[in-house]
């Protein structure tokens, strides 16, 4: 077996800030060292789920509690998980009003309809004891009434456990002052897809990723190549060609990671038992 391995991001579209990078950084770090020694007892689709969780509770990042707002300065929000063993995806689609809509995508997984959308999601949510919770903070609802544009961003995971069995979680409360009603890639295999091979997590504009099937392509170029690194090396430079403006990460059965985007910076930190790795 490889050994425990995971990677989780932050988004990509981040403009060369110190500030906002060294706190992005930091979050990032604390986030990854709690949720590999998390992985430690647990598998890894447990914890793909516990990281993004805390992505999602943290209001610099572009999910959950601090979602950005679309056009009618509502925060819709989107999370799919899916199990590399088993095959199972489960996501939630412009949901509103829970505080971690990647553990209602969680539950979907037992459930014989597993991809639920709007006001059916909000409700599945309430069936199963999620209580309500506003997602909009003070500072999100500023910048929406002041017409800010936001940085493009996503959370994600990807983890790999000791019986070497793959998991991928990915959320995002979209990317700002959209339509209501548009549907984000990351409630999508096309962002955020796990086989037995390898899994991805995508991030970037959605309607460009769906386009690409990037996160599908990433995980059957890695199959194909054995190697995630390869399938990031072919990819990323095709879809740059064709001016998407996308990024992902991803991990493979055998525990390397890579990452790669055409935007700017991507934030993104990877943990093995060696120590850390950062994109930025």
């Amino acid at each position: 077996m490889p050994g425990r391995a995971l990677v989780i991001h932050g988004g990509t579209g981040y403009g060369p800030n110190k500030t906002v990078l060294s706190q992005a950084r930091r979050r990032l770090r604390r986030i990854a060292q709690t949720c590999f020694t998390f992985l430690a007892s647990h598998s890894s689709l447990e914890t793909v789920a516990e990281a993004v969780r805390l992505l999602e509770d943290d209001p610099f990042f572009n999910a959950g509690t601090g979602s950005y707002l679309q056009r009618d300065g509502r925060a819709r929000m989107s999370a799919s998980i899916m199990d590399g063993h088993t095959g199972r995806f489960g996501a939630v689609l412009n949901i509103e009003r829970v505080r971690n809509p990647v553990l209602v995508a969680s539950r979907l997984l037992g459930e014989r309809d597993r991809i639920l959308a709007a006001d059916g999601a909000r409700r599945y949510a309430r069936r199963q004891g999620f209580g309500d919770w506003n997602p909009v903070t003070a500072e999100r609802l500023k910048r929406w009434k002041l017409l800010k544009e936001e940085e493009h961003g996503t959370v994600g995971a990807a983890a790999i456990d000791d019986h070497g069995r793959l998991a991928v979680a990915t959320s995002t409360g979209g990317k700002g002052f959209e339509l209501p009603g548009r549907v984000s890639d990351s409630g999508l295999p096309v962002g955020n897809y796990a086989s037995s091979f390898a899994a991805a997590s995508c991030t970037g504009i959605g309607e460009d990723i769906v386009e690409e099937a990037l996160s599908v392509r990433l995980v059957e170029r890695a199959h194909a190549a054995l190697s995630i690194h390869k399938a990031f090396q072919k990819l990323i430079p095709e879809i740059k060609a064709r001016k998407r403006r996308a990024g992902a990460v991803g991990l493979d059965r055998n525990g390397r990671m890579s990452w790669g985007t055409t935007m700017p910076i991507l934030i993104a930190i990877g943990v093995t038992g060696r120590g850390l790795k950062e994109s930025f």
